[in-house]
């Protein structure tokens, strides 16, 4: 489904309005279920989060992807169970349904583990097998948030583990840590961890270890 063909005989209030949620407070429960059940599917990749001041929930930098539109970024005020925060952490991607009349106005879930495959960074690293990465490419994605985190790059890696027959390679999209950014030239090694050999979606590097800090 594309953001046109999600609009036919369909509009929801506030066409006009740019980030919406953020200005208008989190969105009503009736309103998440309108999204939720008719908004365009898409995917967001979570470029840094923070808890609202004085109020529950968070406040989500995203980069979305709809089928048929461009990426964009933007950012959105959601209250989240506890336990989903833990898969809504920099670099984890999530699904999304976007309001086709105002691509600002979105609601993020954590679809079922099973469903996606997807595997949180922590639990990747904790449990995962260690394989070495060669950096091909290293690009900004954004700005770092609020000018406090670290930087989101998109990283292109090449994988070398020693119970595969051949490298692999794999696309990153994660939070490197300022005294990690030397790391990421071209050639540098680092030391990731996986559980597949896939496009990335169950490999997350090492930071402390590629730093020899673990």
């Amino acid at each position: 489904m594309n953001l046109a063909s999600a609009n036919s005989g369909w509009l929801l209030r506030s066409r006009g309005s740019r980030n919406f949620a953020l200005r208008a407070g989190t969105l009503s429960d009736g309103q998440r279920r309108e999204l939720l059940m008719r908004g365009a599917a898409g995917s967001a990749t979570i470029l840094g989060v923070r808890a609202c001041r004085g109020e529950p929930g968070h406040v989500f930098w995203v980069r979305v992807q709809v089928d048929g539109a461009l990426p964009y970024e933007t950012r959105v005020r959601q209250w989240m169970r506890a336990q989903d925060l833990e898969w809504m952490q920099p670099g984890d991607v999530i699904c999304c349904r976007v309001d086709p009349g105002d691509r600002d106005r979105l609601v993020l879930y954590v679809p079922d583990i099973e469903e996606t495959g997807r595997t949180s960074i922590s639990k990747i690293l904790s449990d995962g097998r260690r394989a070495d990465a060669i950096v091909l490419a290293a690009a900004p994605v954004a700005a770092d948030y609020a000018g406090r985190d670290d930087p989101v790059l998109r990283l292109d890696l090449e994988l070398h583990a020693w119970d595969e027959a051949k490298p692999w390679r794999v696309r990153l999209i994660q939070p490197v840590p300022l005294a990690a950014i030397g790391l990421v030239d071209l050639g540098q090694h680092l030391e990731v961890a996986f559980f597949a050999v896939d496009r990335g979606e169950s490999v997350a590097v090492d930071w402390l270890a590629s730093l020899g800090e673990d």
